[in-house]
């Protein structure tokens, strides 16, 4: 016994190595970028071009003024205050409404129920692309083109992957659970808030980590539907580039470290139910 416990370990021992150092490149891979640019973010300018992948010394390092100039070319705290406003009501929104539509298509079985289902996981498929300029002027027509007209435009792009990760969890959730709430007396919203949505809670918080990505980073959906009016982080971002294709290449790089450190804090802070929210969200029924 002791033998073959032995071969095994040698069997697979290679076999993790070469996977360990597989998954090691990858995320060096991944890391690499975010590293370059907090590096270059403590260069000065001129240095960054011509010194993109060295660490900062006693002749490049600028200390934190790429951080104070872009600050204040940028606008940086109102277009923070106007992202984060966008992006944790938009989120809020599309969990709230996504995930009581994912209940009812699931638990209500009719043609109508079947056909939205159906609608929701096309709407996955069909490229932003293909519709934005017809959702710009729409959403021009019912005054949409300000930041709280763009959370309902966000609840319906985002509603497609939404539904369709609740519903899967939902058919995993027995029946028998929530008519024993129905028989102690709870109505159909007592049920849901009290008994399905707390079950719901690790899909809830993937969807939320998965939107609240997108909406973040999102440049495209609010420069064509608010334009230059109301600045999110990555609208503003872009304004550091001057006339003739000249950038500040310091204060971008300052700029976009200051994006992406709360979207990977949250990431963090949440990981560890998105593996679980995934494959809870992919069962069918």
């Amino acid at each position: 016994m002791a033998k073959k416990a032995k071969k095994m370990r040698t069997m697979t021992g290679p076999k993790m190595d070469i996977s360990f150092f597989f998954l090691l490149i990858v995320a060096v891979l991944f890391l690499a970028p975010i590293l370059i640019i907090f590096m270059n973010s403590f260069k000065g300018k001129l240095f960054i071009s011509d010194q993109p992948f060295s660490l900062p010394n006693a002749e490049t390092f600028a200390g934190l003024k790429n951080y104070t100039e872009g600050i204040a070319s940028t606008g940086f705290l109102h277009a923070f205050g106007l992202s984060a406003f966008i992006t944790v009501t938009s989120v809020l929104v599309i969990v709230f409404f996504t995930s009581m539509t994912a209940w009812y298509i699931t638990r209500v079985k009719n043609v109508f129920t079947t056909t939205l289902y159906y609608l929701f996981a096309f709407a996955m498929i069909v490229p932003f692309q293909m519709v934005m300029f017809t959702m710009t002027k729409v959403a021009n027509v019912l005054h949409l083109d300000n930041p709280v007209g763009i959370i309902f435009i966000y609840l319906g792009f985002g509603a497609g992957l939404s539904v369709f990760m609740f519903a899967g969890f939902v058919k995993a959730i027995p029946v028998d659970v929530e008519e024993a709430a129905l028989i102690d007396g709870c109505n159909p919203l007592q049920t849901f808030f009290f008994v399905v949505m707390p079950m719901l809670k690790p899909t809830a918080i993937t969807v939320a980590i998965l939107q609240a990505m997108w909406i973040w980073n999102d440049y495209l959906l609010p420069y064509l539907v608010i334009g230059s009016n109301y600045k999110t982080i990555p609208i503003a971002i872009q304004y550091l580039r001057g006339g003739y294709g000249s950038i500040d290449m310091g204060a971008m790089m300052a700029m976009l470290v200051l994006a992406i450190l709360p979207i990977i804090i949250f990431y963090i802070a949440c990981q560890r139910y998105i593996i679980e929210g995934v494959a809870a969200g992919a069962v069918k029924g």
